[in-house]
């Protein structure tokens, strides 16, 4: 049996008279890579604010380890909270911060480790993204790509067991992208990472997903999971085959 690490159930989440997610379920197993993709405005990125706790459902449940981090107490979100680590849209880099000073600040703050072993840990941490000997470089003098491997090195900063990414190739050139890609993988494999990562890249969704689950804004919801591959030719829904092939829908 695999063991979930993440489970949601039933979560609806509005926006005024907006409806936009309306009992949406689903797990994510320890280990796996999965994919949250759908067109524009399906609320891709809206389920990842309300899985990692940005954000509160208005109904449902998010669990983490068994604890719901949609009812629980400070003392155990903060405990859930240090098992996971968040790459946000726009790398989410301090632009008046060095890299080093953005990789420093989750880890002066939850590890009490001394200057120079943060140090060392922000290096370490530089070098497994291949970011090495940019510590001291601001964010406006590096290139989008390696804005994005410099706040993946930040979600990694506290040896996260759970990765959530959002967006992670978006607006990068093919080859920049499919370096993060490998990186993805690389950490999967290595760590044994479990990541839940947002995208509507198909090229990252194939390299790296081990399987999926497509929203749809009409449907509000779920209308697919599963592996890509199997998909992109055999759903029984045509949006899920048109997604994928990269077709216009007409209905």
């Amino acid at each position: 049996m695999q063991e979930a690490r993440i489970q949601v159930r039933d979560m609806v989440v509005r926006f005024g008279d907006n409806l936009v997610l309306d009992r949406v379920g689903f797990d994510v197993f320890r280990g796996e890579i999965l994919v949250v993709l759908g067109g524009s405005g399906c609320g891709k990125s809206t389920l990842l604010r309300h899985v990692t706790g940005l954000a509160t459902p208005e109904s449902g449940t998010v669990l983490i380890d068994g604890v719901d981090i949609t009812r629980c107490g400070d003392k155990d979100f903060h405990r859930i909270l240090r098992k996971f680590g968040v790459l946000f849209q726009s790398s989410g880099l301090f632009g008046s911060m060095t890299v080093a000073e953005n990789l420093a600040v989750p880890i002066l703050e939850y590890t009490g480790l001394d200057e120079e072993a943060a140090c060392e840990l922000i290096r370490m941490k530089l070098r497994q993204v291949n970011l090495q000997g940019f510590e001291n470089h601001m964010p406006h003098e590096i290139s989008g790509g390696m804005k994005k491997r410099a706040g993946l090195a930040r979600a990694l900063a506290l040896n996260p067991e759970i990765l959530f990414l959002d967006e992670p190739t978006a607006g990068l050139d093919p080859v920049t992208a499919a370096e993060i890609d490998e990186l993805i993988i690389r950490i999967n494999r290595y760590n044994h990472m479990t990541m839940v990562i947002v995208t509507h890249e198909l090229s990252s969704i194939f390299a790296v997903a081990h399987r999926i689950i497509m929203l749809d804004k009409s449907a509000r919801g779920i209308i697919a999971e599963g592996d890509p591959v199997f998909l992109k030719d055999h759903s029984p829904d045509e949006r899920v085959r048109n997604f994928f092939n990269r077709k216009a829908n007409t209905a």
